[in-house]
């Protein structure tokens, strides 16, 4: 695994010569104290390539063995072509095939499982997955609602498949609901609505959320596909030790901690750092979890993850490394 953040930190006291916030109130409201913020000349793709040389670096796997490259975002360099052909080309893995992956939060876990279907079936043998964003270019910097929660970065993961002996992935279980899509969007810029010089006047190619509704769904969807996906791997929430929740809000990762009954001591949580990356989130918490050394050789982890769309997905793994 390997990560990457920009250099440049925006705080809570920061934000509030910005937007009318207080420090305390974000805290409060999401546990957030920080996140990162990508310069102006960096895209998506360069914070993706950092993190999968890092992921590449630390499985001893040369750029030229990738058979796959999977980038989940929502915010591409471009609309075309997909973010992870510009990182193979960065990275000059020119065997791989590449493809973008959309699932906004839930990216990460989805591009694990397409990957690992991949993998299973033969089709590849070395896939390097990568959830990147540069959030704050979708951010509408007057809105206080949306504007403190977010942050950019990029997690990388290497797969291949378990030695013998060993389950790797073990279960997933994903769902979505398409009934909510306008909960959590940006309204302008694709097909249906084009940019025009009233969209963006509008600020209609930001973020836009109703937060109370998508912190319900979030709790309800990410704590069933918990569930699900431990049922579906025959555990009990007693043989996880770690859970890496998607960083949305520490209220969130508090409520699902209430409905697993699992301590949160056994979350993996860096919300208070980097915010909300989306799909960059989980991949960001799982490396330096590893790094740091909690997750060791032959933990159980669980990972959930809900993002707009609504999309939802959880997956159950023995750590291998």
């Amino acid at each position: 695994v390997g990560s990457h953040v920009p250099s440049r930190v925006l705080t809570n006291h920061d934000l509030e010569r910005i937007v009318a916030t207080t420090h305390e109130w974000i805290v409060t409201r999401t546990g957030m104290r920080e996140r990162r913020i990508a310069a102006a000349h960096e895209a998506t793709s360069d914070l993706a390539v950092a993190a999968g040389r890092r992921a590449l670096e630390a499985a001893g796997v040369q750029p030229a063995d990738l058979d796959m490259i999977i980038v989940a975002t929502i915010t591409p360099d471009y609309p075309f072509p997909n973010t992870a052909c510009l990182v193979q080309r960065q990275l000059g893995a020119d065997r791989a095939f590449c493809m973008g992956l959309e699932a906004a939060c839930s990216g990460f876990l989805y591009g694990m499982e397409t990957a690992r279907c991949y993998i299973a079936a033969g089709m590849a043998q070395t896939a390097l997955v990568i959830g990147a964003e540069k959030m704050s270019a979708v951010l509408d910097w007057t809105d206080r609602s949306t504007c403190v929660l977010f942050g950019d970065g990029a997690g990388a993961a290497v797969l291949r498949p378990a030695p013998a002996g060993r389950r790797g992935i073990i279960s997933s279980v994903f769902g979505s609901d398409g009934t909510l899509s306008e909960l959590l969007m940006i309204p302008a810029g694709g097909s249906r609505r084009p940019a025009t010089a009233e969209t963006v006047a509008a600020r209609e190619h930001c973020l836009r959320m109703r937060g109370r509704e998508v912190f319900r769904h979030a709790v309800t969807h990410m704590a069933e596909a918990a569930v699900a996906a431990l049922h579906k791997a025959g555990l009990s929430i007693a043989d996880i030790r770690w859970v890496i929740p998607h960083q949305a809000n520490l209220r969130i990762i508090a409520a699902i901690g209430e409905r697993l009954r699992c301590p949160a001591s056994r979350f993996i949580v860096n919300v208070e750092k980097y915010g909300n990356t989306s799909a960059a989130s989980i991949g960001l918490a799982l490396d330096e979890a590893v790094r740091d050394g909690r997750i060791v050789d032959g933990d159980l982890v669980l990972m959930v993850a809900f993002g707009a769309g609504f999309t939802w997905g959880a997956t159950v793994m023995e750590w291998t490394g």
